[in-house]
């Protein structure tokens, strides 16, 4: 349900629109009223049809209660001249959510103009049904037509037009509007709609269609093999590709605005119009609607002309003068009503492709009005200038009105978390916007005569900066490379305190865009901070240029609060005075009260702890680990921090040391009481201060800040130089100096070789560079250690099984090393030769062509005043870029690998680089394009051809914005997700099929349909329904789950790849075994162009191909791929694993279908003995092998004694027949199964089982210890609780289950940044 008030609404109450204001009209990203695109229109059709049930109310201890239904209504729609409407509602919902109905159907989708009437009343649009006095089962509400404004023409005509065009992939290629494509419906040619909802399977492709005529020959460029990576398949073209034309034209008449009598009759906009039929027709919008009118291009004639119509919508007028416009559209109307919804949503954030195909550029009047009429490139940092404009948004009463809703109930939580996405996603858009156009020149800096790097600038009320070292306030950190780096830092500064949520404590919104080679920083404004220096404004913090510190009681108060989850220390400084203030921040940390009188923290770069691996010190020596390693390094700057994840891992690890320690202490306690038991004397006689000392010995030896219970906290000020510390403080001092030194040790030592570790156990396997960028966050790992990840991999035993992450490594040294390089290419350029730069970048990258030239735009445009002085610029006289050379750039490319990763590459061009390291050209390009934000047209790419460069100017379409921002989490959701996962991971599946309706429910709530949350609960909701057989369900989940990760992480992404191979094994389940293979074809070609051939989870695509294509009795083809996976599992696994003796038992079994015993034998052995080895005799699997095998063997011996008799006495020969072992489909289902690691087998319940019954009596030992602890601090007046990590004993027993139970998972890993591995065979 949508809620009142939420997103773009905020600030605006309901109240204060207009009644008859259709749904989506709302105020737009740059404050002014917004028209509605057509999108957002059309969310709550797909959103409810996402949710399941009605949101749960979640209690503190985790479990999920669902609220009761809410009641419907069954109501009917009566529309002037067509059927009446039958329509059931929730009694909840709110009337603009019927209107929005209203305008997804077919038949009423062109009505903007309305009002719902009930008796005679009109209808509030945020209003709730349920405030609708008299309304009840039967009810009929009008749809009453209202006069039109010149508002409402402009709405109207835009949503004719996103109706004209709703077909049109344009927008979804070039990025805009919220736009992103999904190729499932072409890949699947919408068979989907077969797929029958009652539960039961239609049987299709596997039965009613014969085998010999399902179309299951692979392309070629996927066979195991093949070294083509063709592009142009990236993003197929449907089979009518080509959008159904309804009109040649539809443009504003050069007639507007119209004159002051004709406003007098009612004229409001006249429009020009060219039908199909070539017919030139000038058209008055009026208050009562559309007619033609007898003005010409040479003439005004506003009469109304012939045919003399007057109609309500342009629709109806478009249908009554052209017949080819009323067929074609009625048309486009059904194919756009059989599109999936989820393909018609927009974004929440906008989504770009790194490529895209060519389109030619039509005629839009929409586009053109919203690019020649925007207010972007006036003076719009002058508050409310503008005639006929509203004021612009005021960002931060938005997003701090929404973080103070209240948030007592769920319902309250949810709307609250709903409000602050729906701000903090239009905030994002208009952030986005504005740097774009800070960067192309079209906003005029407040201080336009500064240098270029030191211009800030205000538009739309916020604030934008440059990433550059503005007033020398990084000079001794690093100047420019600093300032780079700490708006990354300072984003995840400002993320940490979001996730706090204290309330009374503020930080600003905040997006970080990188375009064109230049970072820019977007800021909401602190109110009055703009009308005194800032300095002024401080209360807590440095000022003065670092020379004063200051501190305020009520700034102390609040960050208290945050300084236990944040692991931050409370401590004390000198000011300038040489007096002691008290911080609980970073010394750079400015508190700022605004003239709202709310207050804010700003510059949060050094929230987290330094990296003291890359900040050498004079007279600081690391632990022996770092400097066996090379550490310390000297790095561009020194704002080098340690990651939030790492925080949090390194502090469990010292507690799991806390706890061994406690215990053999307690171990000892128990020894000495027992030897003085001697009845009642024995609690008089034990020296309970003794087991203090011992507590507190514990304590100071791994670290904590506290003498009686663990706590590790960490001083960001430690080693800044410009803080000085009292006398008093030097003691605490040495111990966060020491806790600095151990983190940076427990980097390298163990997060490090933890993350190879998993790496090599296919725990983590990432497959291109943000799924590996992601893996390496999740462990704490910050992106300039990738370099000595690579040294390691390169010295480690087990190299052969990380291959693929050494190429993954490599491949990212070199793509962000590049992007470095560009970034001050780009700002040498001036626009007009952006195109020829970066291809001419690109080629000296990527082709063989030894001898790249820049093509220069040649002189087309002259100036004809011969005589004046001042020459045209063009591109040819600024040509400092096009002296760029292979070899210079593989040079500066490999001392960027050295400075930025500590990585020797030693390449002296791209060839070199790939043969040596096994990369492919492609997979490069890809990475490039989606770091630099560069859009390449979809073709055919030369790479080796050393007569012809690869890319020319015209392959350059477009450079798209980078940007970052807040991430705002649906915590119920979450948690009631988490819940689910565990409920599932106990084998209470229905019960976390319940759970995971209710966790959807939630995240539409905030999210809306398109989320990748919402994603991953989806496809999770489709794997269980697939368990619980329900395979229409599954497909249908999956379905969603597929459109949902191409739209909003990318067609090529590789949870992308995953979804589709989760959804090929659903409709291979359901018997559509063509669709499933087209799927896995996909699926297979991603992954082939985003990793190459050589990685680990090729072989479960392989695996999954060849048993299809073994159902479908293409034995021949499935050997081959079944061939390549077993290749794949004998590089990445080792010849006794158990993912092999699968492949192996795979390719005995297609063999036997082929009456190949003999090789069948050979394969089956292999198996046996791997299975054998590892699982042991009485093994299920050893004996199902030890069957086939003694199966396939006796079939090669009825063979061969049977050729031997038909040699010796011809065909008369009396011997058993010949067995061949085909399979059923049911049988490569289970195998199919197993391949993906859908598989819950008994032992491992049992093991499961014991593992916890294990781990309880540990944990419930160690709990009683810690009560006899505690018992003796109070008896000696310390009431400290010794928490066992970090909780109370109570929930100690079930977080132990949980972590049990975590080992047992329906999928064997459930990854949502990773292409999942297959672990269990």
């Amino acid at each position: 349900m949508v809620s009142k008030g939420a997103g773009s609404e905020a600030g605006e109450t309901a109240s204060s629109r207009s009644k008859k204001e259709p749904p989506g009209h709302e105020t737009d990203s740059e404050g002014g009223e917004a028209l509605s695109n057509g999108k957002d229109s059309e969310m709550t059709l797909p959103m409810n049809s996402l949710i399941t049930s009605a949101p749960a109310d979640v209690h503190t201890n985790g479990v999920a209660e669902v609220n009761p239904i809410p009641n419907t209504l069954k109501i009917k729609i009566h529309i002037a001249g067509s059927d009446t409407i039958d329509l059931q509602v929730s009694a909840q919902e709110m009337v603009q959510e019927i209107i929005q109905v209203l305008m997804e159907r077919e038949d009423t989708c062109h009505r903007t103009c309305f009002s719902l009437q009930h008796d005679g009343n009109i209808l509030d649009n945020f209003a709730e049904l349920t405030s609708v006095e008299g309304l009840k089962d039967g009810s009929v509400l009008r749809v009453v037509e209202e006069p039109y404004t010149v508002r409402e023409v402009r709405i109207h005509i835009r949503h004719i037009r996103d109706l004209l065009k709703s077909l049109d992939p344009a927008d979804a290629y070039n990025g805009m509007e919220c736009n992103s494509p999904s190729f499932l419906t072409s890949i699947s040619e919408g068979d989907f709609g077969d797929i029958t909802t009652t539960g039961k399977r239609k049987r299709r492709s596997g039965s009613d269609q014969p085998l010999e005529t399902i179309d299951c020959s692979p392309p070629e460029y996927i066979l195991p093999g093949s070294k083509d990576r063709p592009l142009s398949f990236l993003q197929p073209l449907t089979t009518d590709n080509k959008p159904l034309q309804c009109l040649k034209s539809l443009t504003m008449s050069g007639w507007n605005p119209p004159p002051g009598h004709r406003k007098m009759r009612g004229d409001l906009m006249y429009l020009n119009i060219i039908t199909m039929e070539d017919r030139h027709v000038s058209i008055t919008a009026s208050t009562r609607g559309f007619y033609i009118n007898q003005s010409t291009v040479d003439v005004f004639n506003p009469k109304p002309g012939s045919p003399s119509l007057l109609c309500h919508s342009l629709l109806d007028l478009l249908n009554q003068i052209s017949p080819i416009f009323k067929k074609n559209f009625a048309t486009l109307q059904k194919k756009r009503v059989n599109c999936h919804p989820l393909e018609r949503v927009a974004t929440p954030f906008q989504t770009y492709s790194w490529t895209t195909p060519h389109r030619q550029h039509t005629i839009d009047c929409v586009r053109a009005e919203d690019a020649y009429t925007s207010r972007l490139g006036y003076e719009e940092h002058i508050t409310g200038q503008g005639v006929g404009y509203s004021l612009p948004r005021d960002w931060n009463e938005e997003l701090q009105m929404a973080w103070e809703m209240p948030c007592q109930d769920l319902m309250q939580r949810m709307l609250r978390k709903q409000t602050i996405f729906k701000v903090n996603r239009d905030f994002v858009a208009a952030a986005t916007r504005g740097a774009v156009a800070v960067v192309d020149g079209n906003i005029m800096a407040i201080n336009p005569g500064e240098y270029t790097k030191m211009q800030v600038f205000i538009w739309n009320n916020i604030f934008f900066s440059f990433g550059f070292d503005i007033q020398d306030n990084y000079k001794e950190s690093g100047g420019d490379h600093a300032a780079y780096a700490a708006s990354s830092n300072d984003l995840k500064g400002i993320q940490a305190y979001s996730n706090l949520d204290v309330q009374g404590l503020h930080v600003l919104g905040s997006v970080i865009v990188d375009y064109r080679g230049y970072r820019v920083i977007a800021q909401s404004i602190i109110p009055g901070i703009l009308e005194q220096e800032q300095d002024q404004n401080v209360v807590y913090g440095l000022i003065d240029s670092g020379k004063t510190v200051i501190s305020s009681h009520e700034y102390i108060n609040l960050l208290l609060k945050t300084s236990r989850p944040l692991r931050i220390q409370k401590h004390l400084v000198l000011n300038e005075l040489g007096q002691p203030v008290m911080l609980c921040s970073s010394v750079d940390c400015k508190g700022i009260v605004g003239h709202d009188g709310r207050r804010y923290l700003l510059d949060l770069f050094r929230t987290f702890p330094s990296d003291l691996n890359f900040l050498p010190i004079v007279g600081e020596e690391l632990h022996e680990e770092c400097r066996r390693l090379g550490f310390p390094k000297e790095y561009r700057h020194k704002l080098c921090c340690l990651r939030p994840e790492l925080v949090e891992n390194f502090v469990q690890h010292k507690h799991t040391q806390f706890a061994k320690l406690l215990k053999e202490k307690m171990r000892r306690s128990d020894r000495r009481k027992s030897l003085l038991e001697d009845g009642e004397s024995a609690t008089e006689n034990y020296d309970y201060t003794r087991d203090v000392e011992e507590m507190k010995a514990v304590c100071q030896e791994t670290g904590s800040i506290s003498d009686t219970i663990f706590d590790i906290r960490f001083n960001p000020n430690v080693y800044s130089p410009v803080v000085r510390f009292p006398e008093s403080e030097l003691e605490a001092l040495q111990l966060q100096k020491r806790l600095m030194k151990e983190i940076a040790a427990f980097l390298v030592s163990v997060q490090i070789p933890s993350f190879i570790k998993d790496c090599v156990n296919h725990v983590i396997v990432p497959a291109d560079g943000s799924t590996l960028i992601n893996a390496l966050h999740k462990c704490g790992i910050n992106i300039r250690y990738i370099g000595k990840i690579a040294q390691l991999i390169s010295q480690s035993e087990d190299k052969q099984y990380l291959d693929h992450i050494s190429k993954l490594v490599i491949s990212e040294i070199i793509t962000r090393s590049a992007k470095h390089i560009i970034v001050p290419y780009l700002q040498g350029v001036e626009i007009s030769a952006l195109s020829s730069a970066i291809s001419h970048f690109m080629n000296c990258l990527l082709s063989s062509y030894p001898n790249p030239v820049a093509h220069l735009l040649p002189d087309e445009l002259v100036s004809r005043r011969k005589k004046s002085k001042r020459k045209v610029r063009i591109p040819g006289n600024d040509i400092a870029w096009a002296s760029l050379t292979p070899t210079e750039l593989w040079k500066q490319i490999n001392s960027e690998a050295g400075e930025s990763f500590d990585y020797v590459l030693a390449c002296d061009g791209v060839d070199q680089t790939v043969e040596r390291f096994g990369l492919q050209k492609v997979s490069l390009l890809r990475e490039f394009c989606i770091k630099a934000g560069i859009q390449i047209l979809l073709r055919e790419y030369n790479f080796d051809s050393r007569h012809k460069p690869t890319f020319t100017e015209d392959d350059i379409l477009n450079s798209f914005p980078v940007f970052k921002h807040l991430i705002v989490k649906a915590t119920d959701a979450d948690q009631v997700y988490k819940n689910a996962q565990t409920t599932i991971q106990k084998g209470n599946i229905k019960e976390g099929f319940e759970l995971l309706n209710e966790s959807l429910n939630l995240f539409n709530n905030v999210y809306g349909a398109l989320h990748p949350d919402t994603c991953g609960c989806m496809s999770l909701l489709a794997r269980v329904s697939y368990i619980m057989d329900n395979i229409p369900e599954a497909i249908s989940n999956q379905q969603k789950a597929v459109i949902i990760s191409e739209r909003i992480l990318g067609f090529d992404h590789p949870n992308t790849i995953h979804e589709y191979a989760r959804l090929g094994l659903y409709c291979f389940a359901n018997n559509q075994v063509s669709i499933a293979l087209r799927l896995l074809y996909r699926a297979l070609y991603l992954m082939l162009t985003v990793s190459g051939e050589d990685h680990p989870e090729i072989a479960v695509l392989d695996s999954n191909i060849g048993l299809m294509l073994q159902a479908a009795l293409d034995c021949d083809l499935a050997i081959r791929f079944l061939q390549k996976a077993l290749e794949l599992n004998l590089k990445y696994y080792g010849a006794q694993a158990l993912e092999t003796a699968l492949s192996y038992h795979l390719m005995a079994q297609v063999y036997a279908s082929k009456v190949e015993f003999r090789t069948a034998v050979q394969h089956e052995k292999e198996a046996y003995t791997i299975y054998r080895a590892q699982l042991g005799e009485t093994h299920q699997k050893t004996k199902a092998s030890s069957e086939f095998l003694k199966h396939v063997t006796q079939q090669a011996v009825n063979l061969q004694r049977t050729m031997n008799e038909i040699y010796k006495n011809g065909s008369n020969a009396n011997l058993p027949p010949v067995q061949t072992t085909p399979l059923s489909n049911k049988m490569i289902l289970q195998q199919l199964n197993m391949v993906n690691g859908i598989v819950l087998t008994g032992n491992r319940k049992s093991a499961l089982e014991k593992a916890t019954n294990r781990m309880r009596k540990l944990i419930q030992a160690e709990i009683k210890a810690s009560q006899r602890l505690t018992k003796a601090l109070t008896d000696i007046g310390l009431d400290d609780v010794i928490p066992v990590n970090g909780t109370a004993p109570a929930e100690i027993v079930n977080g132990a289950e949980n972590l049990a139970e975590e080992k047992t998972v329906i999928n064997s890993k459930i990854e949502t940044d990773c292409v999942p591995s297959t672990d269990s065979a």
